[in-house]
């Protein structure tokens, strides 16, 4: 993809269960933000196909996805999104959570996105994430995050794999926000970050 056409972009970034679908949820329902959580992709992809059998054998287990079958189903539904028109890129800001996972990852989707800020979801106590991930599982029907020892094998793989991710940007982008606060004070510290950037996007397109 030509420099001059990658998406501009703002990434959630945190632990799992630290509500980063939650407020990406938020912010697609307000025009000028298109949010995409790659988790949500991954759950809703046909599980009868031979890409959806491989990634639902991996997030059964609590692993990641492999990065090269990750960024193929991605793309596939960035493109489809464009064609619908749900996502227009030279109008929305992308609000992406759940990639890059990783530090290789990083580095793939440099020739994809444009990345402006980089907001961290700073989560509490671990035990607490945990049932937190059990209650969502029960209210959502989320198989993959109804089995305990899955939560704790995804809270091992976020730490020794994905929390790097964040050394690989430079700290001026990188916004820390304190999650166990209401999720309104959340959406507004988000919002805080976001909007000079939507500001920019839209300026820079008219």
């Amino acid at each position: 993809m030509p420099q001059d056409d990658r998406y501009r972009c703002v990434l959630l970034f945190g632990p799992p269960g630290v509500g980063k679908g939650t407020q990406g949820g938020i912010l697609a329902n307000i025009p000028g933000f298109f949010h995409l959580s790659v988790g949500d992709v991954f759950r809703s992809i046909d599980i009868g196909s031979e890409s959806g059998k491989q990634v639902y054998d991996y997030i059964s287990r609590g692993e990641l996805v492999p990065n090269e079958l990750t960024m193929k189903i991605w793309k596939t539904a960035v493109d489809a999104y464009v064609a619908l028109s749900w996502y227009k890129p030279r109008e929305d800001l992308l609000i992406l959570d759940g990639m890059p996972r990783n530090v290789e990852q990083v580095e793939v989707v440099k020739q994809y996105l444009e990345i402006y800020r980089v907001i961290y979801l700073e989560c509490g106590d671990l035990e607490d994430m945990v049932h937190r991930i059990r209650r969502r599982a029960i209210r959502e029907n989320r198989t993959d995050d109804a089995n305990e020892d899955v939560i704790r094998r995804r809270f091992q793989l976020y730490e020794e794999v994905t929390a790097p991710v964040l050394e690989q940007y430079d700290q001026k982008i990188i916004h820390r926000i304190n999650c166990n606060r209401s999720p309104a004070e959340v959406l507004r510290a988000i919002l805080d970050c976001t909007i000079p950037v939507q500001n920019e996007h839209f300026h820079q397109n008219q």
